[in-house]
């Protein structure tokens, strides 16, 4: 293996438990955000029996959880996804993946800073009467997260913990509240399978928005160098979290169905169902849900610049990106070029966009978050791919043909219905566009993974070489 300085490169070891890790997974994938957005779409598709479509979502995201459990146990790695398939693939494929996946991260990223400022100026214009331009309010937001997460690993963490905790405790005062109003309606109904409407065919239309419902799942892997005995904790934090919110998705599902009395035609009507469902229930602690969005915003803003913005300083590290992403802070101990420049391009989206194209937040939410969750399903195949073969080359001792080709198989498999529902042909435009624009991003990386890796000799020793729970 060739000398690799790594001097200064390592990040602050040690400074986060299993607690903080599910803590900020959770935080990531932000469940009031994800959940009033994304549920009444999934209805459309499913009709009442949508929880089931958020099960079958679950079961598919445990798939893919055993993958990355399963590299963690061999290869803890902050570079996640980039050092696996690298690892595996070649240095093209790695170089390649380290383009592919952080501007998909990148874009998908500005759907939460977007809706950071459309929600907040919603909220404050309701309760407060007060008109603050959105955009104000995004830059704001990207602001004081930007400086949070650069103080240090276990202080953004922390206060993603708070958030979250707060806004799940309000989430759960919203269901609770929703039920006992509405107690007359509960029923089996929400959990039939006769309640989906066109059957296996229903479940499959709204299949790909559950599934983007858990997005941010794979935080963890990503927090492996800073967290104590990776190899134990990032597995568990892993199958933990995805338990977690898929039980909470369908208990919040559950509880909006019911306070609409299971009516599909009101529920599809509705843009945000868990909203108007509290609404019609408790007027006068409506304020409940909309607090509930703006902490599971920052939260989740917090939670994937921590974790996604690592994956940037992994590659850069490892010499697949430019050496300026891979500075940490002398004294926090944190990436923060990376960091900056991840959540200030996410900004920056946002503002062309938002701004000079005066795009409406929440149809710019779901442009931005179609088209940067298009990348990452697709690295989520490649890793799923990647298993089986890295397993064999590396552990074949050690080989197990459920958990290293089983189960990855059929999370593959699984994962190629919501990719279709995102690039399937006949789409209305925008949206018919982005999976050539996914294409192209994927071409592009490609060759610059081949011309990185001609000019880059020792690339295949520096992949992976960065182990985090290893002394050098």
């Amino acid at each position: 293996m060739s000398t690799i300085t790594r001097d200064g490169e390592r990040l602050q070891r040690g400074s986060l438990g299993l607690s903080q890790i599910i803590a900020s997974t959770l935080a990531n994938i932000a469940p009031a955000m994800s959940f009033f957005f994304g549920f009444g779409l999934i209805v459309g598709g499913a009709g009442v029996g949508a929880p089931l479509t958020i099960l079958c979502a679950m079961v598919v995201i445990l798939f893919l959880t055993n993958t990355l459990a399963e590299f963690s146990k061999y290869r803890p790695s902050t570079g996640s996804f980039v050092t696996f398939i690298g690892m595996t693939f070649g240095p093209v494929a790695g170089a390649a993946a380290s383009i592919f996946v952080v501007v998909g991260y990148c874009i998908a990223a500005a759907s939460v800073v977007v809706i950071s400022g459309g929600w907040a100026a919603s909220t404050l214009q309701i309760f407060l009467g007060v008109n603050v331009p959105w955009q104000v309010l995004s830059v704001v937001v990207t602001a004081i997260v930007g400086l949070l997460v650069s103080r240090g690993i276990s202080l953004s963490t922390t206060w993603a913990a708070i958030f979250f905790y707060f806004e799940l405790f309000l989430l759960l005062v919203g269901a609770v509240v929703m039920l006992v109003v509405n107690h007359a309606a509960i029923s089996w109904a929400p959990l039939l399978v006769s309640s989906v409407t066109g059957g296996w065919k229903g479940i499959g239309l709204g299949f790909p928005l559950a599934i983007y419902l858990f997005i941010g799942w794979e935080n963890s892997a990503m927090l492996a160098e800073e967290t104590t005995n990776p190899r134990r904790n990032v597995p568990r934090a892993l199958i933990t979290g995805t338990l977690s919110i898929g039980i909470l998705y369908m208990f919040l599902a559950f509880a909006t169905e019911t306070a609409f009395h299971n009516n599909l035609a009101a529920i599809s009507a509705s843009t945000i169902p868990f909203v108007d469902a509290f609404k019609v229930s408790a007027a006068s602690l409506l304020i409940v849900a909309y607090i509930a969005g703006v902490t599971s915003i920052f939260s989740s803003l917090i939670g994937l610049t921590n974790a996604q913005a690592r994956i940037l300083f992994s590659s850069s590290r490892e010499g697949l990106l430019p050496v300026f992403f891979g500075k940490i802070h002398p004294q926090h101990k944190t990436p923060h070029a990376a960091m900056w420049t991840y959540i200030l391009v996410a900004l920056g989206i946002v503002l062309v966009f938002g701004y000079i194209y005066d795009i409406d937040p929440v149809a710019l939410f779901e442009d931005t978050g179609t088209l940067g969750t298009i990348p990452v399903i697709v690295t989520y195949l490649l890793t799923n791919l990647a298993l089986p073969v890295y397993m064999l080359r590396k552990h074949r001792e050690d080989f197990s043909v459920i958990r290293h080709l089983i189960l990855p198989l059929a999370g593959t498999g699984a994962m190629l219905f919501p990719l279709w529902g995102l690039v399937q042909p006949g789409q209305p435009f925008p949206f018919n566009i982005y999976p050539y624009m996914a294409l192209g991003l994927f071409v592009l990386s490609l060759i610059y993974g081949a011309v990185l890796a001609k000019s880059k000799p020792d690339l295949v020793h520096r992949i992976g070489s960065y182990v985090a729970d290893e002394e050098y």
